[in-house]
């Protein structure tokens, strides 16, 4: 007869493991040194759900990748060596003539290592989807000899397809073409897509591709959030523009989102001309190394006047937040208005309290953001935040239909703002962004004239909040909830 099986004691082992993973996963957390009010919301979710916890935390916790941060670090490191010393000498040495308050504003970024405004021998202000693809498309027919370009979205639809076709054309003339799209941001525009272009000479790289591993499960993060093209080293375009059919009215009607985008000619370019190809290392891409070529993708720009141009930039490799402590020193120092337009208003503490505070100066703040985004959850989370700030005296209002993806601000007649940077933490501290800042008055009364359109086509924010429901608000406060990593 068979000896009846030792019966496990499951409840024990259960709560062994799951003190186990509390004590794990937190002491992991602590090493971290993050915000206290972060780090103890994470521990919390950690004890209350242990499982939902770590798999969310896993995919989209704020981790330090310090692995990957390493291999950025020397990607930049290889293209400092080959540029540094011919970009010192090949700049223009004119310094930009900012008054006091801009050149304090200015002051944070470059002391914080990304230099500081250079003149622009031209600036346009691209306010229509379709006009941003046709001066895009007529910048890359001009090519010479060579078109980068790093983008979140590019699709493989027909704004996609048409750039794709452009650069593909470029590239026959013997353009050299080099291409960085998020491998999840433009996960439909597949190998198929860039057949064509790569056939035709030019190259295509997916950045940071998502793996199926425990290393690369934290994938929604660590993203290049940029919109970013180079053409010869001196004309660029930045702003919050995909490659795809949502920019375009002749594509989507009346749908089209409205966004903004901006052509810079001159010495700024440079500044981009090096973001891209920091992460075109990164992403595994092949620089030449020698003096001509370097000389090729950063022209001399020697211009002794202009419109003085600062070029932002941010990401997970840099924790001092540059875009986020500008925007900070920028409402610090708004004197008259703030005026801002952002898709996704999901501020942190610091930055919800400058807004608040900038109010209590007198300031007049306005916020537009659109009245239905791409996201349920971001929106509503967005919502909570609407609805606080404005009690707070903020005049938040809201756009559309259609989406509003606008990234800008305007602040007093000293800096204007386009990029591609959301008021959000994922935008400030988990992905890739850049943006432009303007300290010349006729680029301020431009973006300053669309903001008045943009407001004069949008509704007040606290009339529609008195419309909501308990639980439409009780939902909202769920979603709030999640807004460290949305």
């Amino acid at each position: 007869m068979l000896a009846a099986m030792p019966t496990l004691p499951w409840i024990e082992i259960l709560i062994a493991l799951y003190v186990a993973w509390v004590l794990g996963a937190s002491a992991t957390l602590l090493t971290q040194r993050r915000s206290p009010t972060a780090t103890l919301a994470w521990l919390l979710a950690f004890a209350a759900l242990p499982v939902v916890s770590g798999v969310y935390y896993l995919v989209f916790g704020p981790r330090r990748m310090r692995r990957r941060k390493l291999r950025y670090g020397r990607a930049q490191e290889a293209l400092a060596s080959e540029v540094r010393q011919y970009l010192r000498s090949s700049c223009c040495q004119a310094p930009a003539a900012l008054t006091p308050e801009a050149a304090a504003i200015a002051g944070v970024i470059a002391r914080l290592g990304q230099g500081g405004p250079t003149l622009a021998s031209a600036v346009d202000i691209l306010g229509e989807g379709d006009e941003f693809l046709a001066a895009l498309e007529s910048a890359i027919a001009g090519a010479r000899d060579h078109v980068h370009a790093e983008y979140y979205i590019w699709e493989p639809d027909g704004a996609g397809t048409r750039i794709r076709d452009a650069l593909a054309a470029a590239a026959r003339r013997g353009v050299e073409v080099r291409v960085i799209f998020d491998a999840l941001g433009s996960g439909d525009a597949g190998p198929a897509f860039w057949a064509p272009l790569r056939e035709a000479g030019g190259t295509a790289l997916a950045f940071n591709p998502v793996r199926l591993s425990i290393a690369s499960l934290n994938f929604a993060n660590f993203r290049t959030h940029r919109k970013i093209v180079v053409v010869d080293g001196a004309l660029g375009f930045v702003g919050g523009n995909n490659l795809h059919d949502p920019v375009s009215r002749a594509a989507k009607g009346g749908g089209a989102w409205r966004d903004v985008h901006a052509r810079i000619a001159g010495e700024p370019v440079r500044r981009l001309q090096r973001l891209v190809l920091e992460n075109w290392l990164y992403a595994g891409g092949k620089v030449p190394g020698d003096l001509d070529s370097v000389k090729r993708f950063f022209p001399p720009a020697m211009a002794a006047s202009g419109q003085p141009v600062q070029i932002l930039a941010s990401g997970p490799d840099d924790e001092d937040a540059p875009i986020h402590a500008f925007f900070l020193a920028a409402l610090s120092a708004a004197r008259t208005r703030a005026w801002i337009q952002t898709p996704y208003l999901i501020p942190d503490e610091p930055l919800e309290s400058a807004l608040r505070i900038a109010v209590l100066r007198g300031v007049d703040v306005q916020v537009i953001v659109p009245r239905v985004g791409d996201s349920r959850i971001v929106s509503a989370a967005s919502r909570t935040y609407c609805e606080a700030l404005s009690r707070a005296g903020v005049h938040v209002l809201e756009y559309g239909p259609p989406m509003l993806h606008a990234k800008t601000m305007v602040i007093d007649d000293t800096v204007a703002v386009v990029g591609t940077a959301n008021l959000d933490n994922r935008s400030f501290r988990l992905n890739f962004e850049v943006a432009a800042a303007f300290y010349d008055r006729g680029v301020i009364r431009e973006l300053s004239r669309r903001f008045e359109a943009d407001r004069a086509a949008s509704t007040d924010f606290a009339r529609r909040r008195r419309e909501g429901s308990k639980v439409q608000a009780m939902l909202e406060s769920l979603a709030r909830l999640s807004s460290p990593v949305l």
